[in-house]
């Protein structure tokens, strides 16, 4: 399964999100890292659903770019 991961600037560093994993968030200096650190989070956050007996829920979220 592939799910859509939101990275956003925020101030000196960004910040990424799952929208279809809510909960699932990281931070980092640059881009890279960040995107290191939500592949940490999301490996974490299924272990604790499976845990928790709770199933994964189904990537949803579609994104589309338009010319303005």
């Amino acid at each position: 399964m592939n799910y859509l991961v939101i990275i956003e600037k925020a101030g000196e560093n960004y910040s990424a999100y799952l929208p279809d994993v809510p909960g699932c968030v990281a931070t980092g200096r640059t881009k890279e890292e960040t995107l290191k650190n939500i592949k940490q989070a999301f490996n974490m956050h299924v272990q604790g659903l499976k845990e928790d007996g709770i199933p994964l829920p189904k990537p949803k979220t579609e994104v589309k770019y338009i010319s303005v």
